[in-house]
């Protein structure tokens, strides 16, 4: 899933990016969500905190308690990958933007053809959002792309009969086989268990003695069997 994170001081921008972004998404079958902000308030930094798969940001450069750019400074200190998009009513703080050596796609005048470039840069990001290493699938029409590193282990529901993708914020409930996942990955997830694959790149600690497995966000699970014990440590081991 794509998230949209918009934050603008003006209600009519706002609304007007969410429906440029639904005009132009409604001819991609992505999965996506758009969320609005009138400030850079405590909700937009806590969204701005959290672990989501594909975030483009929309930013105004200019509100009445933040400055854009200096929210940027502050998402780029954590996160390199996200798409940042600026907007300005103003040309002179663009050149603010384009000084500030910022890793951002581009700024857009909220007075010059600003549909028209919006959906261009949209466009842009969604090609730099998905050449990240991901797994891509097809469910009930829409199109999901999860970024590798960010899946913690996929496991099997014998009950429901279904897949689980678990990342560090959602859980993708899929009809598609471990072993097919695992191959559209390249192989990259090891088995710990007859149910489940774990992704080692995230893996802080094996407990062998009581067969559990943490992760580097502190969650845990006990789907480590004896069967797959050895290989799972020596793989760790290497890591």
């Amino acid at each position: 899933m794509v998230d949209f994170i918009i934050c603008d001081d003006s209600n009519r921008t706002v609304n007007d990016v969410v429906n440029i972004i639904d005009k132009f998404m409604i001819s991609n079958n992505i999965h996506y969500k758009t969320h609005k902000f009138f400030d850079y308030d405590e909700k937009f930094m806590k969204l701005m905190d959290s672990p989501l798969n594909h975030k483009i940001y929309i930013l105004d450069i200019e509100t009445p308690t933040y400055s854009g750019i200096d929210i940027a400074r502050k998402i780029r200190s954590k996160d390199k990958s996200s798409v940042i998009i600026f907007l300005t009513g103003h040309d002179e703080l663009g050149l603010i933007v384009l000084k500030s050596c910022l890793n951002f796609l581009t700024f857009i005048s909220k007075f010059d053809d600003y549909e028209l470039r919006l959906t261009q840069a949209l466009d842009e990001a969604l090609d730099l959002v998905y050449s990240k290493k991901s797994i891509s699938f097809l469910e009930h029409g829409i199109r999901y792309n999860i970024v590798i590193n960010n899946i913690l282990y996929i496991t099997r529901d014998t009950i429901e009969r279904k897949t689980i993708i678990k990342t560090d914020s959602n859980e993708y409930k899929i009809y598609m086989s471990l072993e097919k996942i695992n191959s559209l990955s390249q192989n990259h997830f090891i088995k710990t268990h007859k149910s489940c694959l774990v992704n080692m790149s995230r893996v802080d600690k094996i407990d062998g003695n009581r067969n559990l497995i943490t992760f580097d966000n502190g969650e845990v699970i006990d789907l480590l069997s004896n069967k797959y014990k050895k290989e799972v440590i020596n793989n760790d081991t290497k890591c």
